[in-house]
């Protein structure tokens, strides 16, 4: 067999990442998505989209994504092959370390052609170093779902401080069923996985004023609500979380359908969510509201 040649792309090379023939069952196709270089008017990097080929025929490919000035990636977006042994040599020699965002069509194991494709990533990220840490639903409500009435329990008001607002944060993690939440506490605790969930609502381009604590009638603080935008424009539910004397009352539900409202306020006509599958609670609230499943995720780490 022929030497394997690992590379990143160089500019203007997004037709040798592209050479690669996959069926696009399941990743960045799922959402029409095309891979480009940025240099070619798309939003991968060339350091970040790399490639394995064997007598110059790519035989795997993978690209991070980050956003604009983003030091290092924040997912790995990609990663197709025909041959699963380079792929594993591909993501062991890429000095890319991101989590791996593997988007797969709703019932996805009920296709046998789609779960081959699907098991043959997993295993390989797994082979390559990686772990499973949760499967998620992502959704895509429309106003054709229809717009959920506002249950009118809580009042919502605007918290400025963001001291304020770490600290509800760090509250809310405490008995969350989100994984992510769970596993940067494991790894570096409350402290840094309430920082964590912050950063990344600060990121958002979408203005700060958006966010909102949720208040009982009483004025007991229940959780807080964000509608975001990312960084491709679109509309999306940002947080959703209850502090955990205040579970138990559905308030989720409340702080969901009061984000659907706000975002539609803002001229949304569609808005991406996503939950753990694990999370039944939340899950049933997103189906209360009229938010099918679009998607299905496996993020691994």
């Amino acid at each position: 067999m022929s030497d394997l040649v690992i590379r990143p792309l160089e500019a203007g090379e997004t037709h040798l990442f592209n050479s690669l023939s996959d069926p696009g069952l399941v990743g960045r196709p799922l959402l029409g998505h095309a891979f480009a270089l940025t240099d070619e008017g798309g939003e991968y990097r060339p350091e970040w989209s790399w490639v394995a080929l064997r007598e110059g025929t790519v035989v795997a490919r993978a690209a991070w994504w980050g956003a604009p000035g983003d030091a290092e990636p924040m997912a790995l977006d990609w990663l197709d092959f025909t041959d699963a042994d380079a792929a594993v040599q591909l993501l062991r020699t890429a000095p890319l370390k991101a989590e791996y965002d593997l988007l797969l069509p709703p019932g996805w194991r009920d296709r046998p052609d789609v779960r081959e494709v699907a098991q043959a990533r997993i295993d390989t990220a797994i082979v390559a170093g990686m772990e499973p840490l949760v499967e998620r639903f992502r959704y895509d409500w429309t106003p054709e779902c229809g717009l959920p009435e506002r249950p009118g329990r809580l009042e919502f008001r605007p918290e400025p401080d963001d001291a304020v607002i770490l600290d509800v944060l760090k509250r809310i993690g405490h008995g969350s069923l989100d994984a992510h939440t769970r596993h940067t506490t494991e790894l570096k605790g409350a402290d840094a996985a309430a920082r964590e969930d912050l950063d990344i609502l600060l990121w958002f381009p979408s203005p700060r004023a958006w966010w909102r604590l949720a208040y009982t009638p009483d004025g007991r603080l229940a959780g807080i609500q964000v509608p975001s935008r990312n960084s491709a424009g679109r509309y999306v539910v940002g947080f959703i979380g209850v502090l955990p004397e205040q579970r138990g009352h559905g308030y989720a539900y409340d702080l969901l359908v009061e984000c659907t409202h706000d975002l539609v306020g803002y001229g949304a006509e569609r808005i991406a969510a996503a939950t753990d599958q694990g999370n039944a609670p939340m899950a049933a609230h997103f189906a209360k509201a009229g938010y099918p499943v679009t998607q299905e995720r496996i993020n691994l780490v």
